[in-house]
Protein backbone atom coordinates (compact mmCIF):
# COMPACT_ATOMS: atom_id res chain seq x y z
CA UNK A 1 0.00 0.00 0.00
CA UNK A 2 2.59 2.33 0.61
CA UNK A 3 5.45 0.98 -1.83
CA UNK A 4 5.48 4.24 -3.27
CA UNK A 5 7.17 6.01 -0.63
CA UNK A 6 10.06 3.95 -1.41
CA UNK A 7 9.89 4.68 -5.28
CA UNK A 8 10.01 8.36 -3.75
CA UNK A 9 13.33 8.39 -2.16
CA UNK A 10 14.88 5.93 -5.13
CA UNK A 11 12.99 9.45 -7.52
CA UNK A 12 15.10 11.62 -5.33
CA UNK A 13 17.99 9.81 -5.38
CA UNK A 14 18.02 9.32 -9.39
CA UNK A 15 17.97 13.26 -9.82
CA UNK A 16 19.32 14.97 -12.13
CA UNK A 17 21.75 17.52 -11.04
CA UNK A 18 20.58 20.21 -13.24
CA UNK A 19 17.09 19.88 -11.77
CA UNK A 20 18.48 20.09 -8.29
CA UNK A 21 20.19 22.99 -9.35
CA UNK A 22 17.29 24.66 -10.95
CA UNK A 23 14.72 23.77 -7.62
CA UNK A 24 17.83 24.76 -5.22
CA UNK A 25 18.05 28.40 -7.37
CA UNK A 26 14.44 28.90 -6.55
CA UNK A 27 14.17 27.86 -3.42
CA UNK A 28 17.36 29.91 -2.39
CA UNK A 29 15.67 32.96 -4.13
CA UNK A 30 12.70 32.48 -1.51
CA UNK A 31 14.95 32.13 1.51
CA UNK A 32 18.28 32.57 1.29
CA UNK A 33 19.02 30.25 4.83
CA UNK A 34 17.83 27.24 2.50
CA UNK A 35 21.47 27.58 0.82
CA UNK A 36 21.85 24.22 -2.26
CA UNK A 37 24.22 22.87 -0.24
CA UNK A 38 21.56 22.62 2.50
CA UNK A 39 18.73 21.56 0.58
CA UNK A 40 20.93 18.66 -0.94
CA UNK A 41 22.44 17.72 2.52
CA UNK A 42 18.59 17.44 3.71
CA UNK A 43 17.91 15.26 0.65
CA UNK A 44 20.47 12.89 0.68
CA UNK A 45 19.24 12.31 4.31
CA UNK A 46 15.91 11.34 2.86
CA UNK A 47 17.39 9.31 0.58
CA UNK A 48 18.41 6.99 3.26
CA UNK A 49 15.17 7.66 5.31
CA UNK A 50 13.31 6.16 2.44
CA UNK A 51 15.49 3.17 1.48
CA UNK A 52 13.67 0.59 1.46
CA UNK A 53 14.80 -1.54 5.01
CA UNK A 54 14.15 1.54 6.91
CA UNK A 55 10.45 2.49 5.42
CA UNK A 56 9.91 -1.38 6.20
CA UNK A 57 10.35 -1.46 9.16
CA UNK A 58 9.08 1.45 10.56
CA UNK A 59 6.10 1.16 8.83
CA UNK A 60 6.25 -3.07 10.46
CA UNK A 61 5.75 -1.38 13.55
CA UNK A 62 1.88 -0.62 12.80
CA UNK A 63 -1.10 -2.04 11.84
CA UNK A 64 -2.11 0.14 8.58
CA UNK A 65 -5.46 -0.79 7.15
CA UNK A 66 -7.27 1.45 4.97
CA UNK A 67 -9.91 3.77 6.20
CA UNK A 68 -13.42 3.46 5.31
CA UNK A 69 -13.35 6.90 5.06
CA UNK A 70 -9.69 9.33 5.27
CA UNK A 71 -9.65 11.89 8.06
CA UNK A 72 -8.67 15.60 6.94
CA UNK A 73 -5.64 16.50 9.12
CA UNK A 74 -4.20 19.73 9.34
CA UNK A 75 -0.80 20.56 9.61
CA UNK A 76 0.61 23.76 10.35
CA UNK A 77 4.44 22.89 9.08
CA UNK A 78 7.55 24.02 9.93
CA UNK A 79 9.97 26.00 8.13
CA UNK A 80 12.97 26.43 9.80
CA UNK A 81 15.41 23.75 7.89
CA UNK A 82 14.71 22.68 4.19
CA UNK A 83 12.18 19.76 4.03
CA UNK A 84 10.94 20.08 8.00
CA UNK A 85 7.09 19.72 7.74
CA UNK A 86 8.05 16.68 4.94
CA UNK A 87 7.98 13.78 8.33
CA UNK A 88 4.49 14.96 8.98
CA UNK A 89 2.79 15.43 5.91
CA UNK A 90 4.74 11.58 4.86
CA UNK A 91 3.16 10.08 8.16
CA UNK A 92 -0.27 11.94 7.06
CA UNK A 93 -0.36 10.22 3.19
CA UNK A 94 1.14 7.08 4.88
CA UNK A 95 -1.71 6.31 7.26
CA UNK A 96 -4.82 6.76 4.64
CA UNK A 97 -5.33 10.32 5.39
CA UNK A 98 -6.46 13.78 3.18
CA UNK A 99 -3.48 16.21 4.10
CA UNK A 100 -4.86 20.31 4.74
CA UNK A 101 -1.70 21.80 5.37
CA UNK A 102 -0.71 25.24 6.09
CA UNK A 103 3.38 25.85 4.19
CA UNK A 104 5.51 27.76 6.01
CA UNK A 105 6.42 30.89 4.38
CA UNK A 106 10.24 30.19 4.92
CA UNK A 107 9.35 26.80 3.31
CA UNK A 108 7.01 26.99 0.36
CA UNK A 109 8.51 25.17 -2.69
CA UNK A 110 9.95 22.38 -1.00
CA UNK A 111 6.76 20.64 -0.29
CA UNK A 112 5.19 21.53 -3.47
CA UNK A 113 8.68 19.99 -5.16
CA UNK A 114 8.02 16.69 -3.15
CA UNK A 115 4.48 16.73 -4.08
CA UNK A 116 5.33 16.97 -7.70
CA UNK A 117 7.54 13.78 -7.32
CA UNK A 118 4.47 11.78 -5.47
CA UNK A 119 2.05 12.86 -8.26
CA UNK A 120 4.51 11.23 -10.61
CA UNK A 121 4.89 8.14 -9.01
CA UNK A 122 1.31 7.87 -7.72
CA UNK A 123 -1.42 10.40 -8.42
CA UNK A 124 -3.64 8.85 -6.31
CA UNK A 125 -1.69 9.57 -3.20
CA UNK A 126 -0.96 12.78 -4.48
CA UNK A 127 -4.82 13.75 -5.26
CA UNK A 128 -4.69 13.40 -1.01
CA UNK A 129 -2.67 16.69 -0.79
CA UNK A 130 -4.49 20.33 -0.24
CA UNK A 131 -2.27 23.50 0.46
CA UNK A 132 -4.43 25.64 2.31
CA UNK A 133 -3.89 29.33 3.80
CA UNK A 134 -6.49 28.61 7.28
CA UNK A 135 -6.64 25.10 8.85
CA UNK A 136 -10.41 24.39 9.29
CA UNK A 137 -12.62 22.06 8.44
CA UNK A 138 -10.31 19.09 9.99
CA UNK A 139 -10.48 16.08 11.84
CA UNK A 140 -7.32 16.47 13.45
CA UNK A 141 -4.58 19.13 13.85
CA UNK A 142 -0.44 18.47 14.09
CA UNK A 143 1.04 22.02 14.54
CA UNK A 144 4.48 23.09 15.23
CA UNK A 145 5.69 26.64 15.52
CA UNK A 146 7.17 28.95 18.24
CA UNK A 147 6.63 28.63 22.03
CA UNK A 148 4.06 31.81 21.74
CA UNK A 149 2.03 30.39 18.78
CA UNK A 150 2.18 26.86 20.33
CA UNK A 151 0.09 28.62 23.28
CA UNK A 152 -2.13 29.95 20.50
CA UNK A 153 -1.99 26.55 18.79
CA UNK A 154 -3.45 24.95 21.80
CA UNK A 155 -6.18 27.77 22.48
CA UNK A 156 -7.26 27.56 18.72
CA UNK A 157 -7.02 23.79 17.60
CA UNK A 158 -8.61 22.62 21.19
CA UNK A 159 -11.97 21.24 19.72
CA UNK A 160 -10.05 18.75 17.64
CA UNK A 161 -7.06 15.79 18.78
CA UNK A 162 -4.21 17.60 18.06
CA UNK A 163 -0.68 17.55 18.29
CA UNK A 164 1.27 20.73 19.26
CA UNK A 165 4.79 21.47 19.28
CA UNK A 166 6.95 24.08 20.23
CA UNK A 167 10.01 25.20 20.20
CA UNK A 168 13.05 22.61 21.36
CA UNK A 169 16.61 22.62 20.88
CA UNK A 170 19.56 20.06 21.21
CA UNK A 171 22.60 20.32 23.73
CA UNK A 172 25.76 18.30 24.35
CA UNK A 173 27.82 17.07 26.78
CA UNK A 174 31.13 17.05 27.27
CA UNK A 175 33.66 15.19 30.06
CA UNK A 176 36.36 16.81 28.87
CA UNK A 177 38.67 13.73 27.56
CA UNK A 178 37.22 14.18 23.50
CA UNK A 179 39.29 14.11 21.11
CA UNK A 180 39.68 16.89 18.28
CA UNK A 181 37.70 14.23 15.73
CA UNK A 182 34.87 14.47 18.12
CA UNK A 183 35.06 18.19 18.54
CA UNK A 184 35.43 18.40 15.33
CA UNK A 185 32.23 16.37 14.68
CA UNK A 186 30.37 18.12 17.45
CA UNK A 187 30.38 20.90 15.04
CA UNK A 188 28.77 19.46 12.30
CA UNK A 189 25.80 19.04 15.56
CA UNK A 190 26.12 22.83 15.68
CA UNK A 191 26.78 24.25 12.59
CA UNK A 192 24.36 22.32 10.11
CA UNK A 193 21.61 24.20 8.32
CA UNK A 194 23.57 27.24 10.43
CA UNK A 195 22.40 25.49 13.81
CA UNK A 196 18.70 26.50 12.68
CA UNK A 197 17.20 22.86 13.70
CA UNK A 198 15.70 21.72 16.74
CA UNK A 199 18.29 18.81 16.72
CA UNK A 200 21.10 21.20 16.46
CA UNK A 201 23.08 21.79 19.36
CA UNK A 202 23.14 25.15 20.90
CA UNK A 203 24.76 24.53 24.17
CA UNK A 204 27.39 22.79 26.08
CA UNK A 205 27.76 21.71 29.06
CA UNK A 206 31.01 20.99 30.20
CA UNK A 207 33.06 19.10 33.58
CA UNK A 208 34.10 22.43 35.83
CA UNK A 209 37.51 23.52 34.97
CA UNK A 210 37.80 22.19 31.55
CA UNK A 211 39.10 24.90 29.40
CA UNK A 212 37.33 26.14 26.22
CA UNK A 213 40.31 26.98 23.91
CA UNK A 214 40.64 23.16 22.47
CA UNK A 215 37.48 23.42 21.34
CA UNK A 216 37.46 27.36 19.60
CA UNK A 217 41.14 26.18 18.36
CA UNK A 218 38.81 23.28 16.72
CA UNK A 219 35.99 25.22 15.90
CA UNK A 220 37.70 27.76 13.76
CA UNK A 221 37.52 24.34 10.81
CA UNK A 222 33.75 25.92 10.20
CA UNK A 223 35.35 29.16 8.43
CA UNK A 224 32.62 28.50 5.62
CA UNK A 225 30.54 30.07 7.84
CA UNK A 226 30.98 33.55 7.66
CA UNK A 227 30.73 33.27 4.02
CA UNK A 228 26.97 33.24 4.43
CA UNK A 229 26.02 36.61 4.64
CA UNK A 230 22.97 35.98 6.95
CA UNK A 231 24.76 34.15 9.33
CA UNK A 232 27.78 36.42 9.60
CA UNK A 233 25.00 39.07 9.85
CA UNK A 234 23.90 37.61 12.64
CA UNK A 235 27.48 36.99 14.76
CA UNK A 236 28.37 40.46 13.64
CA UNK A 237 25.11 41.71 15.50
CA UNK A 238 25.39 39.41 19.20
CA UNK A 239 29.22 40.12 19.11
CA UNK A 240 28.18 43.44 19.44
CA UNK A 241 25.58 43.44 21.71
CA UNK A 242 28.02 41.91 24.24
CA UNK A 243 30.25 44.36 23.63
CA UNK A 244 28.29 46.99 24.19
CA UNK A 245 26.54 45.61 26.93
CA UNK A 246 29.82 44.39 28.63
CA UNK A 247 28.71 41.09 28.57
CA UNK A 248 31.80 38.35 28.99
CA UNK A 249 32.49 35.98 25.45
CA UNK A 250 34.93 34.44 23.93
CA UNK A 251 35.54 34.27 20.35
CA UNK A 252 37.05 32.33 17.51
CA UNK A 253 35.93 34.36 14.31
CA UNK A 254 33.31 31.62 13.45
CA UNK A 255 31.14 31.24 16.55
CA UNK A 256 30.57 33.36 19.57
CA UNK A 257 30.46 31.48 23.25
CA UNK A 258 28.98 32.76 26.21
CA UNK A 259 28.05 31.34 29.29
CA UNK A 260 24.46 31.17 29.73
CA UNK A 261 21.94 28.98 31.82
CA UNK A 262 19.40 29.03 29.17
CA UNK A 263 19.15 26.00 26.46
CA UNK A 264 18.57 27.85 23.10
CA UNK A 265 21.33 30.55 21.97
CA UNK A 266 21.08 32.97 19.16
CA UNK A 267 22.92 31.87 15.60
CA UNK A 268 26.10 32.48 15.36
CA UNK A 269 26.53 31.96 19.18
CA UNK A 270 26.58 28.98 22.19
CA UNK A 271 25.92 28.87 25.13
CA UNK A 272 27.67 26.90 27.87
CA UNK A 273 27.73 25.79 31.73
CA UNK A 274 29.64 24.14 33.77
CA UNK A 275 28.54 21.11 36.05
CA UNK A 276 29.66 19.56 39.21
CA UNK A 277 28.69 16.12 38.86
CA UNK A 278 26.80 13.73 35.74
CA UNK A 279 24.05 12.38 38.31
CA UNK A 280 23.30 16.16 39.24
CA UNK A 281 23.35 17.43 35.84
CA UNK A 282 20.96 14.52 34.57
CA UNK A 283 18.41 15.63 37.14
CA UNK A 284 18.75 19.20 36.40
CA UNK A 285 17.96 18.02 32.62
CA UNK A 286 14.92 15.92 33.31
CA UNK A 287 13.75 19.31 34.83
CA UNK A 288 14.03 20.90 31.29
CA UNK A 289 13.41 17.36 29.12
CA UNK A 290 10.14 19.25 27.04
CA UNK A 291 12.97 21.92 25.84
CA UNK A 292 15.32 19.45 24.76
CA UNK A 293 15.16 17.29 21.22
CA UNK A 294 18.15 15.49 21.90
CA UNK A 295 21.12 15.23 23.51
CA UNK A 296 24.52 14.15 21.72
CA UNK A 297 27.52 13.09 24.31
CA UNK A 298 30.19 10.25 24.47
CA UNK A 299 28.74 6.61 24.39
CA UNK A 300 27.87 5.31 27.85
CA UNK A 301 28.33 8.97 29.64
CA UNK A 302 24.60 9.02 30.00
CA UNK A 303 21.28 7.16 29.04
CA UNK A 304 19.96 8.34 25.26
CA UNK A 305 22.07 10.34 23.74
CA UNK A 306 23.58 10.69 19.82
CA UNK A 307 26.67 10.00 19.38
CA UNK A 308 28.77 13.44 18.26
CA UNK A 309 28.10 14.48 14.62
CA UNK A 310 24.51 12.18 14.75
CA UNK A 311 22.17 14.96 15.79
CA UNK A 312 20.97 16.47 12.43
CA UNK A 313 21.06 12.37 11.17
CA UNK A 314 17.49 11.05 12.52
CA UNK A 315 15.80 7.78 11.21
CA UNK A 316 12.28 8.27 9.80
CA UNK A 317 11.18 6.45 12.60
CA UNK A 318 12.61 9.58 15.05
CA UNK A 319 9.48 12.05 16.22
CA UNK A 320 9.78 15.46 16.62
CA UNK A 321 9.22 15.70 20.61
CA UNK A 322 9.18 12.20 20.93
CA UNK A 323 5.34 11.99 20.09
CA UNK A 324 5.00 8.95 17.66
CA UNK A 325 2.38 11.22 14.88
CA UNK A 326 1.86 7.59 12.93
CA UNK A 327 0.16 6.30 15.96
CA UNK A 328 -1.88 8.96 16.47
CA UNK A 329 -2.79 9.21 13.00
CA UNK A 330 -4.20 5.38 13.04
CA UNK A 331 -5.98 6.09 15.83
CA UNK A 332 -8.40 8.22 14.15
CA UNK A 333 -9.25 5.93 12.13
Amino acid sequence: MNEWIIELGKKIEAMEEDQLNDWSSKVYANNPWFTKENVKLALDGWVHMLRADSVNEWLSQYKITAAATPKNIGVVMAGNIPFAGFHDMLCVLASGHKLKAKRSSQDELLPQWILSLIKDINPEVASRVEWVERIENVDAVIATGSGNTARYFHYYFAKWPHIIRSNRTSIAVLNGEETDDEIRSLGKDVFTYFGLGCRNVSKLYLPVGKPLDPILRVLEDFQEMKIHNKYSNNYDYNRSIYYLNQVPFYDNNIVLMKEDAQLASPVGVLFYEFYTSINQLQLQLAGNQEKIQCIVAKKNLMDGTVDFGQAQSPSIADYSDGVDTMEFLLGLN
